[in-house]
């Protein structure tokens, strides 16, 4: 769902970043897998040593004044303080059923991907922040901390809609 919003806004001329690319680009650098623990260790550990904030911080150095960025894969509250002291920096939450998820997940059939609801909701555990630090994994705090949501309980044409909507209500 963020992807699809996040695609909505570059087709307004905004420049899609995220942090995930951040953290891989570390990863790469250090000659880490590309593996989802081992990244998440890795954006855990950055946090732990350089603030919670550090990979959003990183994102806002890339920035260019009178650009608009949409950012994506925000896991932690700081990086949501950094971004809110932004101009204009507006968090949206997008959040689907894991039914829905799990139905998704089988037709894009990639191999990487958790094939039963059990095997999503250990992946989300982590994600959301059960047994993390508070420079760990925080999605659902980050969710908590949001403007606006878009609940994508349908298909793509709806979430479309829902976004475009959302779009428009921004002025952008």
């Amino acid at each position: 769902g963020k992807s699809v919003l996040s695609e909505m806004l570059v087709a307004k001329g905004f420049i899609r970043l995220t942090l995930s690319e951040e953290v891989r680009a570390e990863a790469r650098k250090l000659g880490l897998p590309i593996e989802r623990t081992t990244l998440q260790n890795l954006g855990n550990e950055m946090r732990i040593k350089h603030g919670n904030g550090y990979w959003a911080k990183l994102l806002i150095a890339k920035m260019e004044e009178g650009k608009n960025y949409a950012i994506e894969g925000i896991r932690n509250p700081g990086e949501v303080e950094e971004l809110r002291k932004l101009r204009n920096f507006f968090l949206i939450g997008v959040n689907s059923p894991i039914e829905n998820r799990l139905e998704w997940i089988k037709a894009r059939n990639k191999d990487s991907d958790p094939k039963t609801i059990e095997a999503i909701k250990a992946i989300d555990a982590r994600d959301r922040g059960f047994g993390e630090s508070s420079s760990g994994q925080q999605t659902e705090e980050c969710f908590s901390m949001a403007d606006s949501y878009i609940f994508n309980n349908t298909n793509l044409g709806d979430l479309q809609e829902k976004a475009a909507q959302l779009v428009k209500d921004l002025g952008c």
